[in-house]
């Protein structure tokens, strides 16, 4: 483990990559199409497509899995992760729920050691300006700038969603030390480069269902690395979600 965290590391010094325009138009094009599916969808939740999912995540499991027929789409020079997940947390009304979830100042607290930071920047009704600094681990540790702007729509007295658009992704050197530098957004070594998430929220069966789903990019894995990249490219997005709807249902649960 040591000798392929080292071997990583100077590979990473040596193949820093810049995030493109192309890059972006085509996240950006995916997204459009992401949103699109999910207006025209004939149900509310993720879970209600599948009688047996269903039945699995009031029974107490999360479902993480594939937005589409894969959970990655290569674009130039990158890759879109797109997987969506299902909690059921008895007892919990979705007042209280969507409260929780946008108590961003205290999101360290209910979700490290992935927050590692976040506060509220700007609040305008159910509209949020946030910050959070977030922490990837997986053979190396990555420390990331991130700012974002959500947005909550009530549907209906029991059932709301939102939208999460990053703004600006900076990766961080040396967090945490006197020679901490925050690096150009865009710059550095690609490992997410956008994050754009949709929940929903609906109270029924007597406690509250959340979905999310979470479409990140990053860069692509180099020929020949994929046994060093893949770890973190490739098992993170999947590992995040179930770690976030996890840590919601704990903390709603008391």
């Amino acid at each position: 483990m040591r000798l392929a965290a080292l071997t990583l590391l100077l590979f990473l010094q040596a193949d820093a990559v810049d995030l493109k325009p192309e890059t972006v138009e085509a996240f950006e094009k995916y997204i459009a199409q992401t949103e699109q599916r999910l207006n025209a969808s004939k149900t509310f939740l993720f879970a209600d497509e599948s009688a047996e999912r269903a039945r699995q995540v009031r029974g107490g499991a999360i479902a993480v899995l594939p937005a589409g027929v894969k959970s990655e789409v290569a674009v130039p020079h990158g890759l879109v992760h797109d997987w969506v997940g299902s909690v059921f947390i008895p007892g919990a009304t979705v007042e209280r729920t969507v409260t929780f979830v946008q108590d961003y100042d205290r999101h360290k607290q209910y979700f490290k050691p992935e927050v590692v930071d976040s506060r509220i920047l700007s609040r305008n009704g159910n509209d949020f300006r946030i910050y959070m600094r977030l922490l990837k681990k997986k053979v190396i540790t990555v420390v990331l700038n991130t700012a974002h702007e959500v947005r909550y729509t009530q549907v209906d007295p029991k059932k709301w969603r939102s939208v999460s658009r990053t703004t600006r992704i900076a990766e961080v050197e040396n967090p945490g030390k006197a020679n901490e530098r925050e690096l150009t957004p865009g710059t550095g070594q690609g490992f997410l480069w956008k994050l754009d998430s949709f929940w929903r929220f609906e109270e029924r069966d007597g406690g509250t269902w959340v979905e999310c789903e979470a479409v990140s990019l990053t860069r692509d894995i180099p020929t020949g690395l994929g046994w060093l990249i893949n770890p973190i490219v490739r098992s993170l997005p999947k590992e995040s979600l179930e770690n976030t709807l996890r840590a919601t249902r704990t903390a709603l649960a008391k």
